[in-house]
C-alpha cells in the first residue's frame, strides 16, 4: 500500500522545526506503544536540540522530506552523514498516522542508498517496523546502547578519580589530536564536527606529558558526549572530571549514552547511582569496527 499524495523531496535549512515536530510525534508514540511514555515540554526540547539540527544540516551527507500534497506539512524525513567511509543515518522518522504505506521506504531509498559506505551505521530505536527496514539497508543489530542518567555531585568534595589526567579545555588547535584519537579509536574521524563542538559544548583534552589520552564534551544542559579514551581505564577518570564540571554548574541531571562494550563507563556510572532508562537504542552496522570499550557518542544519541 502507498500513500500517492505526498512529494519526496530534498530538506532545506526551512523545514528543521518541522522536522523536530516529525521526530517528537514519533518518538512519544514510540515510547507509548513500549511503556516508557516520555512528554518532553516542546519548546524546551526545540531549544536545547536546534544546535543539533543545525549541525546535521549543515553536514548532512543526504537529507530527504516527506511533504503532504494538499496541506504542505511535513510528515517524515530521512538524513544521513558521511565521515569518510563511515556513512551514519541520522533521523528516519515518519508521523505515526502516515506510517505502514511505503513513505519510510521512500525516504531512506534516499537517504541511505545501499551502495554508499565503506562501513554503514544506524543508532537504532527498537521499532520492529524501522528495524525491518535497517536490516534490508545492510546493518545488522551490534549491540544496545543504554542511556544512563544521573544527579551529578557523587564525587564533590573527594579527590580527583585520577590526578594524573591534565585536563584542559578544548580549543581549535586540539582539533588536529582529537581527530587523530578517534581514528585510533573508531577507525574514522570526525574533522569538521570538532570546530562545532568545541563552540557548542564545553569541551576538554586529557593529557599525560605531550600525549592526549582523551577528550570529551558536555552539552549546556548536562547531555555527555563525544567521549574518546586511548585506554578503557581512563574512562572513569574523564567521567569523574565531568560529573564534578557538571555539579560546578548547577546541572540537575547528566545524561550518557553508553555504548554496551564499555564496561568501564557503565560501572563507574552504576556506581555513582545513575539509572538506566528503560527506552534502550541499538547500535546497528554493516560490519563490527572500532573499539567502543573506550568511547561514548553524542547524547541524545542522533549520531557517534
Amino acid at each position: 500500500m502507498t500513500d500517492p499524495a505526498i512529494t519526496i523531496r530534498r530538506g532545506l535549512p526551512a523545514d528543521s522545526r518541522a522536522a523536530f515536530n516529525v521526530f517528537l510525534h514519533s518518538i512519544t508514540d514510540l515510547a507509548t506503544r513500549l511503556g516508557t511514555p516520555w512528554n518532553p515540554e516542546p519548546e524546551g526540547l526545540w531549544t536545547r536540540l536546534e544546535p543539533m539540527y543545525q549541525l546535521l544540516g549543515d553536514t548532512a551527507a543526504e537529507w530527504w522530506v516527506a511533504e503532504d500534497d494538499g496541506t504542505g506539512e511535513l510528515i517524515g524525513h530521512a538524513r544521513s552523514i558521511e565521515r569518510g567511509g563511515l556513512f551514519e543515518l541520522a533521523e528516519f522518522f515518519v508521523r505515526p498516522d502516515r506510517q505502514a504505506v511505503g513513505i519510510g521506504g521512500r525516504l531512506l531509498e534516499r537517504a541511505f542508498p545501499l551502495e554508499r559506505g565503506e562501513v554503514r551505521a544506524i543508532i537504532a530505536t527498537t521499532d520492529t517496523r524501522a528495524m525491518a527496514h535497517y536490516y534490508r539497508a545492510g546493518t545488522v543489530a551490534q549491540f544496545p546502547i543504554p542511556a544512563l542518567a544521573g544527579a551529578p555531585g557523587a564525587a564533590s568534595g573527594k579527590e580527583p578519580l585520577d590526578s594524573s589526567l591534565d585536563v584542559q579545555p578544548a580549543t581549535h588547535d586540539d582539533i588536529a589530536a582529537m581527530n587523530q584519537l578517534e581514528r585510533d579509536v573508531l577507525g574514522f574521524e570526525r574533522g569538521h564536527e570538532f570546530g562545532w563542538l568545541i563552540d557548542n559544548r564545553d569541551g576538554y583534552v586529557y593529557r599525560r606529558g605531550a600525549r592526549v589520552v582523551g577528550s570529551a564534551f558536555m552539552a549546556r544542559g548536562g547531555g555527555i558526549g563525544p567521549v574518546a579514551a586511548a585506554d578503557p581505564a581512563d574512562m572513569p577518570g574523564i567521567l569523574d572530571h565531568l560529573e564534578r564540571r557538571a555539579a560546578e554548574q548547577e546541572i540537575a541531571e547528566m545524561t550518557v549514552d553508553v555504548p554496551g562494550p564499555n564496561e568501564a563507563a557503565m560501572r563507574h556510572l552504576l556506581g555513582r547511582r545513575f539509572k538506566m532508562d528503560p527506552f534502550i537504542t541499538l547500535f546497528m552496522a554493516s560490519r563490527p569496527f572500532g573499539q567502543f570499550d573506550r568511547f561514548i557518542g553524542f547524547s541524545p544519541p542522533f549520531v557517534l
